[in-house]
């Protein structure tokens, strides 16, 4: 979203929502209404901490004030030994989506370039990595085709496991406009559980864990059947794919996958998903043949625009990959996407998850523009624009995120960083790696802005400073990348994470990295110049930015000189001779499709421009429900709380409207444990417990057998007791499925 901020004295004192801006169009939800107050909690970090006995260093004393450079020597000295002991792959960082993208830029620049390390990540990983896969593997280029606009085009709306009500709201608020100013505009909210996204929706269907893998394949089925495909649009534009099956969820440390991805052909898919017979798909989903019908209706019928949505519910999934790809199966088939009002379109919910994580690359295994390290054309290009030596950037990725913290359970990461995340309430099966912390050896410094559970168990803490109090750009799920100035100085000693990236290169010996022209990059008379552009003596962010962009030109990923972005609200790349795209793939809308093709998969040139409709089955989950542990677990969040609560559990208002996470019952299954609102119970599972209050009719209902708790709050270690399964292509964990079990305390 787009805020206007009212700034008196040097502090924030309100915000607004931009009524120039097409994404909000001057609205905020709460949790944008509350930005002034997010920076000003009393127990906001101003200066660096080190674990401290007797005046020195002790991973067993302590967290004690200490000075800037003592708190970067410190670092150093730990990152030099366990690279000398270990090699650079045991170094490693752990960003977000909350990273401007110059942060995460320059995280990728040294790591890769610098350290010679891949063992970068995100927690992007944990909510988005399914998305990307599935845009790769399918089109062979990453992010969605459409954008906001495509809202006002549609008729109807199927949320496959995306509660957009309180999720994202604003959008939410595009689509409830759509419905109420066109009666023929329908919602249908398939899901496991019923929520807010329920009330506005014509249908609510709800379907047993992870069988949304089998709705997808029998919706094709019927499809196929009622001659309801697109066979114009499939011949033209679509090729077909088979992989690699029972592949496994992950479990073991060290685990590895590979596709054995095999040519298949539309005879062969019909004879596949035939078998996902309207019984068959109720047998494994509870979801009734009527109800499978009715969605099939809604994609076959070509007078019907249909935008399908998904988040968490289909990317935190054990085959995440595999549901992506069949949702996009249903769009190649009907020939409904790339135009308006017809997309399937991935929602994400950080503010530049797409800009910051998926487009620079800040993944193990990514680089900039969609390349990846594996590749040596790719590590060719990137070397050349960063003027290192070839043979710099490692050919193999090392660890994504879950294997990460494995690793330094293990040993073979000796130094771990956190900014902008609290992975040590954010993990699943978080018990293991909580311990990990622990043992002698192991280094964790976190960059943060408030004490967290993550503060609460590092060596070394480092004060942050946050949004505008710093120079940022990030980039949202329409392609749309945004830019603001800084307005407040951070408090006390807090940095920004630009700054404490680039002084650690500085003290590594990879300062080079990152020195450009004064002469060509000045700070502009009047500007108010960020931490990092002070300490530099020219402006970084510009600098960074300009090589940044080179990745992207002449790749379908262009992107505007710098001083274009000031002078608008966001801009959609591919950004061509200063138009930005609102439609990907299609003649007419992108530059990048040639003149006479009408629709160009141009990401996948080795598949003859051709999209990829995959052959992928229903596989069960790894942990189902037995008599030991009768109930599912499904995690989430809720309307008022962003992800850990750092920020808007400070806030009184929000704090007050849901102080604490609950676990949400069906009636009956309360009725059946004799259970009502307010009774204390134990939730645990093979891994571990948490004790919480209940909640019957509230918001969230869980379909019978399941129990929801959302995991911002602290108090309420909901982790502790989730699955650390994971999607072995993109290997996303899976918080939404785990066998529990439920006693009264």
């Amino acid at each position: 979203c787009s805020v206007l901020v009212g700034v008196k004295n040097g502090k924030i004192m309100a915000v607004k929502g931009d009524p120039k801006s097409s994404v909000n169009q001057g609205t905020l939800c709460v949790k944008g209404y509350s930005l002034p107050f997010i920076q000003y909690a009393k127990d906001r970090l101003t200066t660096p901490l080190v674990r401290m006995k007797n005046g020195r260093y002790n991973k067993h004393g302590e967290l004690t004030e200490t000075s800037w450079d003592k708190a970067m020597d410190l670092i150093v000295s730990k990152v030099k030994q366990a690279i000398k002991e270990k090699g650079p792959a045991s170094v490693a960082m752990f960003g977000s989506g909350q990273w401007t993208i110059w942060e995460g830029y320059v995280a990728a620049k040294l790591w890769k370039g610098g350290l010679r390390s891949n063992s970068l990540e995100v927690n992007a990983r944990h909510c988005m990595a399914s998305a990307v896969a599935g845009f790769m593997t399918t089109f062979g280029m990453d992010e969605p085709m459409g954008t906001y606009e495509d809202f006002s085009h549609a008729d109807v709306f199927v949320l496959w496991g995306a509660n957009m009500a309180e999720m994202h709201p604003i959008l939410f608020s595009k689509v409830t406009d759509r419905l109420l100013s066109n009666k023929n505009a329908q919602l249908v909210n398939l899901t496991t559980l019923s929520n807010r996204s329920s009330e506005m929706a014509n249908r609510e269907i709800i379907f047993k864990p992870q069988s949304d893998l089998a709705i997808a394949n029998g919706i094709a089925n019927l499809l196929i059947k009622k001659g309801l495909i697109n066979e114009r649009f499939l011949e033209k534009h679509v090729l077909f794919k088979s992989g690699k099956e029972n592949i496994g969820y992950g479990l073991e440390d060290k685990f590895t996958f590979k596709e054995d991805a095999k040519p298949a052909d539309f005879h062969t898919y019909k004879e596949y998903v035939s078998r996902y017979t309207p019984e068959y798909v109720e047998k494994i989903s509870g979801v009734s043949p009527s109800d499978l019908n009715y969605l099939t209706k809604i994609y076959g019928n070509p007078k019907v625009k249909v935008i399908s949505f998904w988040t968490m519910g289909m990317n935190q999934h054990t085959r995440g990959t595999w549901i992506n790809n069949l949702v996009y199966n249903l769009h190649l088939l009907t020939g409904k996407i790339s135009e308006p009002g017809n997309q399937p379109y991935s929602l994400t919910g950080q503010p530049s998850a797409c800009g910051t994580c998926r487009e620079v690359g800040t993944f193990t295994h990514r680089l900039p523009a969609d390349m990846v390290v594996s590749n040596p054309v790719h590590r060719a290009v990137t070397e050349k624009i960063w003027k290192i030596p070839s043979g710099t950037i490692p050919a193999k990725p090392t660890y994504h995120a879950v294997e990460m913290l494995k690793a330094f359970d293990r040993g073979d990461v000796m130094v771990f960083w956190s900014m902008t995340a609290n992975p040590f309430q954010c993990y699943p099966n978080l018990n293991r790696y909580r311990d990990g912390v622990l043992k002698e050896g192991r280094f964790v410094i976190v960059s943060d802005v408030y004490p967290t559970r993550s503060t609460e168990i590092a060596d070394v803490v480092l004060p942050t400073a946050m949004w505008v109090e710093k120079e940022g750009a990030f980039g949202n799920a329409e392609r749309r990348t945004h830019f603001w100035k800084q307005m407040v100085d951070a408090p006390g000693e807090s940095k920004s994470d630009l700054w404490q990236i680039i002084e650690f290169a500085e003290r590594m010996g990879h300062g080079k990295l990152f020195k450009y022209s004064a002469k060509d990059y000045p700070i502009p008379r009047g500007h108010k110049a960020s931490d990092a552009s002070k300490t530099a003596g020219f402006y970084i962010e510009k600098a960074l930015w300009e090589e940044y962009r080179q990745f992207g030109i002449g790749y379908a990923h262009d992107l505007a000189p710098f001083e274009v972005y000031h002078k608008t609200r966001g801009l959609r790349w591919p950004v061509v001779n200063g138009k930005e795209t609102l439609i990907r793939y299609r003649e007419g809308y992108d530059p990048y499709v040639e003149k006479g093709k009408g629709v160009q998969f141009y990401g996948n040139k080795k598949h003859q421009d051709r999209a990829i409709v995959w052959l992928r089955p229903y596989e069960a989950p790894p942990e189902i429900p037995d008599a030991d542990y009768p109930f599912w677990l499904c995690t989430g969040r809720v309307l008022e709380h962003w992800h850990s609560g750092t920020m808007t559990r400070r806030v009184k208002t929000l704090y007050k409207a849901y102080p604490h996470a609950t676990g949400n019952l069906h009636p009956k299954d309360a009725k059946k444990l004799g259970l009502k609102t307010g009774d204390k119970v134990r939730i645990s599972s093979r891994r571990g417990e948490v004790i919480l209050y209940v909640e019957v009719g509230g918001r969230v209902t869980p379909q019978q057998g399941m129990v929801y708790v959302p995991w911002f709050d602290e108090d309420v270690m909901i982790n502790n007791v989730t699955l650390d399964a994971y999607c072995p292509i993109s290997k996303q964990a899976d918080y939404k499925k785990c066998a529990v079990k439920i006693d009264r305390v």
